[in-house]
């Protein structure tokens, strides 16, 4: 079985500028932790290290690393980024995803 994450170009543009500006970092950290009225919330840091347990998926030039535990939530994930008036930032568009609370902060699957 062939498990994926996938990045949108606007995703991985920021996630590059991201990196440069850091300038350190082998890539992006992805995850899930117990969180919020719905069950789940999404992690997402900068990566100095890989992990001996992460998976890790490379896409338009961006590594990203989740670690197994989280993988069986993202997997199929697309992480876009984008600007919507004075908002913006990364949303996940997770196919597993069942509920959502309605603050938007936390997910079911």
């Amino acid at each position: 079985m062939t498990m994926s994450i996938t990045l949108t170009q606007s995703a991985a543009d920021r996630i590059h500028g991201f990196l440069e500006n850091r300038g350190k970092g082998v890539g992006l950290r992805l995850g899930v932790k117990t969180s919020g009225c719905s069950g789940m919330a999404y992690v997402i840091e900068f990566a100095d290290e890989i992990g001996s347990d992460d998976e890790v998926f490379e896409d338009k030039g961006v590594r990203v690393l989740v670690d197994a535990k989280s993988l069986i939530y993202l997997d199929g994930t697309e992480l876009d980024y984008g600007k919507e008036g004075l908002n913006e930032g990364f949303t996940f568009n997770n196919p597993n995803v069942k509920d959502n609370c309605g603050c938007g902060e936390s997910f079911t699957v």
